[in-house]
């Protein structure tokens, strides 16, 4: 038998990153939806890969990968996102039309890009149609 892997809620969570990154998701949940966005799916897996979020507006799904900083010395958060990632998201956001997606959907990839700040509010960006995969199924 393979080894299972244990479920640990994000309150037991340890790792800085992992926690500033959900902090950083968090922060775009809000932003968006105060933005007028629905949020369909928080962490939507496909095995190992996963889209951060899924929103709505109207017939208008859009995949979102939040990057989130403390600082800009390894560039900006929305600079951080690799092609493999994008393929990766491109992969679970795929199996999501499958499961969810309606035949008037129209879909696209987004970036928010998080910047905690050591005083004050953070600064967020929100890059529409950041990238389109090569194979996109979903036009």
């Amino acid at each position: 038998m393979g080894s299972t892997r244990r479920f640990t809620p994000t309150s037991e969570w340890e790792d800085e990153r992992q926690l500033l990154g959900l902090e950083g998701e968090r922060l775009a949940l809000a932003y968006l939806t105060a933005c007028g966005w629905a949020v369909e799916a928080h962490r939507f897996r496909l095995g190992r890969h996963d889209v951060d979020l899924v929103i709505r507006r109207g017939t208008l799904v859009a995949f979102v990968e939040v990057k989130t900083r403390r600082s800009d010395a390894f560039g900006s958060p929305l600079e951080a996102v690799s092609v493999r990632k994008q393929r990766h998201i491109a992969k679970a956001a795929a199996l999501w039309i499958l499961r969810h997606g309606r035949s008037d959907d129209v879909y696209r990839f987004d970036l928010v890009g998080v910047q905690q700040h050591r005083r004050g509010e953070p600064t967020i960006e929100h890059l529409a149609d950041a990238w389109r995969p090569d194979a996109w199924i979903g036009r």
